[in-house]
């Protein structure tokens, strides 16, 4: 294998590294052995000496402040968004001190780390693991994400894999992998489930399976539900039993916080195989706490967030115009699926079997391996071909506030959409293109992507310029958009990186929304649309009224200025149906001006 492209699972408790080959699939071990990398730093707050994996987490209970966890859950996030998790954190974590105001920072000590400096750590060390297996340098990882992962994480996750020195080649979504690691490919026409439930994030896909081409049919979920809320919620537990036999006064220093999140995630793992499990901490000054916790309370306290997901599967569901009967293999990815009611749970809502034949912890590192292999052309399934889709609609702003989509939610990947647009202003040099995302006709109610000018356009009169807006969404979900006016060959593009991402929370709402104001929101759309043809139309009318002064008659160009007025005096009303009668009107009247102007042109040309 002349230049390996490895695969990396990235994820919020444990990363991975594998490939593959013609033999199949492989988790790559490190050089002493160990199968999976805890995604926890520890960084030293004299030296900034790093400290990363198992050993990291051995500290955590000694130095909480300087111990870094759940680093995803950051990943392209602001400080308002994250707000909620900082009392379960024992590091500091504060707003960005650059440009990007809505990103936060990592302190450990008197260092500042962005999460992607951060994630890139454990990037790196996972480079090296394949380095030492491979004896070669490796410069080439696929890389994957959660499903719902917004432009803003995907562009983190992509620069975490520049700063460790990694090319991300593809940018995979979980579930997909997942799929891939079962060798779902080779089924001839299936319809799948792929539930995923990590540590930090939760996703559902839906995608039908035909002759090695993944089609995702509909995906939702949870950017911020995992095996850590199932934690905190033991965490908690903790502290209520704790305050109730020892004083509601008692506190918890960082040191016992990040003590308690250690029993709690031993009693969920524990629990998964044995129906009780015994906790015993020691608080000091003599005070010792004691519980034997069941799989049934465990299961009671975990409720309300296995049925999230089980209405996020219901979502994906919807958008794929399924019901839950007609999905034949329900594939559970992540380490928190290995609790038996969230299996069970999900068998009785898909009422089929749930597989769960490969390790559900090593899945989603084995299918980014198996894209990889394809990729790199080292595999036996070169012909297998994935298609997801765009979760929420992509357009631009146009004059009045209103939004032209050009990307509709649910696009399969890579896709491309243009669509030409002119000046409004006679001698305009420039234009300012706003891309935005959401399901609304209007920008106030859109989420603002990005924004950038194209300048340099020759003195025109206004609908002269011909200006062709494209928008790309690539293979990874990286969204591009550029400008050109073609009678000029002025160009301008960006690559939108928005300066935080959606929450799954506001991607909901922004759907539901678009749904529950759809005819309210194209009747604005149409009075909008009707206000600027009344601006357009009006002043071409006049501007051909002035140039053909000396061969319009009087009576006909007063008819005409008095239609133009009134026609203008609605500029202000909201009827569109009578609007758009005064302009039509305008226009037939207006028909033979323009037919005097045509024959004068050709006349003199």
């Amino acid at each position: 294998m002349s230049d390996p492209i490895i695969g990396i699972d990235l994820g919020t408790t444990n990363s991975l590294v594998a490939f593959a080959d013609a033999s199949g699939p492989r988790i790559i071990a490190s050089p002493d052995g160990q199968m999976s990398l805890p995604s926890v730093l520890y960084i030293n707050p004299a030296t900034g000496a790093l400290t990363i994996g198992a050993e990291a987490r051995r500290r955590a209970v000694e130095r909480p402040m300087e111990t870094i966890y759940s680093v995803k859950r950051l990943m392209g996030r602001s400080l308002e968004e994250i707000r909620p998790d900082l009392r379960y954190l024992t590091y500091r974590v504060i707003e960005h001190a650059g440009a990007e105001s809505q990103a936060v920072d990592v302190m450990a000590g008197p260092y500042r780390f962005t999460p992607q400096q951060l994630s890139a750590m454990i990037l790196a060390e996972l480079k090296r693991w394949a380095e030492a297996h491979f004896r070669k340098p490796i410069s080439r990882a696929v890389i994957t994400v959660p499903a719902y992962f917004d432009d803003a994480q995907r562009q983190a996750t992509r620069d975490a894999a520049s700063i460790a020195g990694l090319e991300a080649v593809r940018i995979v979504n979980e579930p997909t992998a997942a799929a891939l690691a079962y060798g779902l490919d080779r089924a001839q026409d299936e319809l799948i489930a792929v539930y995923d439930l990590g540590g930090g994030t939760f996703d559902i896909s839906i995608l039908r399976v035909e002759k090695g081409i993944f089609r995702v049919l509909g995906t939702h979920g949870d950017t911020h539900l995992g095996g850590d809320d199932i934690d905190r919620l033991l965490v908690e537990l903790f502290v209520r039993d704790i305050r109730t036999q020892f004083g509601s006064g008692i506190e918890f220093d960082p040191e016992t916080q990040q003590a308690l999140r250690n029993f709690a995630e031993a009693v969920k793992i524990q629990l998964s195989q044995k129906t009780d499990a015994n906790v015993e901490i020691d608080l000091g000054d003599g005070r010792a706490y004691q519980r034997t916790i069941t799989r049934e309370e465990l299961e009671t306290l975990m409720s309300p967030l296995v049925s999230r997901t089980l209405d996020c599967c219901a979502s994906a569901l919807m958008e794929a115009g399924l019901q839950p009967g007609q999905v034949a293999r329900v594939v559970m990815v992540g380490g928190a699926t290995y609790a038996p009611a969230i299996r069970a749970a999900v068998g009785r809502f898909f009422n089929a079997e749930v597989y769960t034949a490969v390790n559900p912890m090593q899945t989603v590192a084995l299918g980014a391996a198996v894209q990889a292999s394809i990729l790199a052309g080292a595999g036996k399934k070169r012909d297998t071909l994935l298609l997801d889709i765009v979760p929420l609609t992509l357009g631009i702003e146009t004059v009045g506030g209103a939004v032209t989509k050009l990307i509709g939610k649910g696009s399969h990947v890579p896709c491309h959409a243009s669509t030409m647009f002119t000046t409004f202003i006679d001698g305009q040099a420039e234009v300012k293109i706003h891309v935005l995302q959401g399901e609304r006709e209007m920008v106030k109610d859109c989420r603002s992507l990005g924004q950038f000018v194209l300048c340099g356009i020759p003195p025109m009169p206004a609908g002269i310029p011909r200006i062709i807006i494209s928008l790309l969404v690539d293979a990874n979900g990286i969204l591009s958009v550029s400008a050109k006016e073609q009678r000029s060959g002025v160009n301008a593009s960006i690559q939108v990186i928005p300066s935080y991402g959606l929450t799954q929370k506001e991607i909901t709402r922004m759907i539901r929304e678009g749904l529950e104001h759809r005819a309210e929101d194209l009747l604005d759309h149409w009075l909008i649309d009707l206000h600027n043809q009344i601006l357009v139309d009006t002043a071409a009318i006049e501007k051909t009224l002035a140039t053909l002064s000396d061969q319009v008659e009087l009576g006909y160009r007063q008819e005409l200025v008095s239609l133009i007025d009134g026609v203008r005096g609605m500029l202000h009303w909201d009827d569109p149906e009578k609007i758009a009668r005064a302009l039509h009107y305008l226009n037939q009247k207006s028909a033979p001006l323009a037919e005097m102007a045509i024959t004068r042109a050709l006349r003199e040309g």
